[in-house]
């Protein structure tokens, strides 16, 4: 049962990172995860639910120096047709095409994706090979305090992260990729879209003359969080991407992964679709 006493929809950035002071919050968005997982009692609504759907800060898509900005409250859907991701960023696109159906992206926001913090997010392998990091807003006296934190460390266990109570995330930033920068991202489920992931795996870096530097690996479904892949971007950086180096380094990915059995696969399955899913993306890597 809720104990839902007050709703709260601010209009501005310091109203809701102020109503965040209380602690007893619980944030609303695009709804698609927190209304399935409160009905299902998974997630329990807290006194006051708010919701940050009318704060203009939290919209839009933009180039901010080298950087992208995604508003926290983009949708899936606005983040695959929006231009400069489309340019900069195809393989966020790639993973959006492979996010749930079709009503679910017209209202599912990059934020509820990263706080959700699934082990299975679509959007976050991809963001990790990307480099991106999270915004945060809070308002800890009377000012308003922001900053930022890397994704890859914002990821603390199923459903939790580094955010406080009292902070709000306002948005992602992507470095812009360099030049010769490749990227790809591979789902691995029943279905394509309409499915949790089994795995999935992101990789991404700086390709020339067949070497791939600044190598990028990251890993969904084996593990509590989303995770780079220390080991296997280090047997791959700086390496020639031919047959021996993609058998090493597949060999690597399956080895650093420590899955669970669950009733989507086996832990044994989830090794040896890492090792030969990795192959074949860098093998299209390789033919960039």
């Amino acid at each position: 049962m809720t104990e839902l006493k007050h709703y709260f929809a601010p209009t501005s950035l310091d109203q809701a990172v102020e109503c965040l002071k209380d602690g007893d919050v619980t944030i609303l968005a695009g709804g698609t995860d927190l209304t399935p997982q409160s009905q299902a009692g998974r997630v329990k609504i807290k006194h006051t639910l708010m919701n940050i759907r009318h704060i203009p800060q939290l919209s839009g898509i933009t180039l901010e120096g080298r950087e992208i900005r995604i508003g926290a409250l983009a949708t899936i859907t606005e983040i695959m047709e929006h231009p400069l991701v489309k340019e900069h960023l195809p393989v966020l696109v790639e993973a959006c095409d492979h996010f749930a159906s079709d009503q679910i992206r017209n209202a599912g926001t990059i934020g509820g994706n990263i706080c959700n913090a699934s082990p299975a997010g679509d959007t976050l392998i991809p963001l990790l090979v990307l480099d991106a990091s999270v915004e945060l807003a809070s308002m800890p006296e009377a000012k308003l305090y922001r900053h930022s934190m890397p994704l890859s460390t914002f990821f603390v266990g199923p459903g939790k992260t580094r955010k406080s109570l009292c902070e709000l995330v306002t948005g992602v930033r992507i470095p812009l990729p360099a030049p010769g920068h490749v990227a790809r991202f591979f789902k691995l489920g029943t279905r394509p879209a309409l499915d949790i992931s089994t795995i999935s795996i992101g990789v991404a870096g700086t390709l020339k003359d067949g070497v791939l530097s600044n190598a990028r690996v990251a890993f969904g479904a084996v593990a509590p969080t989303p995770v780079r892949a220390a080991q296997t971007e280090q047997a791959l950086e700086g390496q020639r991407l031919d047959a021996a180096t993609i058998e090493k380094v597949a060999a690597v990915a399956r080895d650093e992964v420590k899955p669970i059995d669950d009733v989507r696969a086996t832990a044994w399955y989830r090794k040896e679709m890492i090792h030969n899913i990795t192959k074949r993306i860098l093998s299209h890597v390789a033919q960039a």
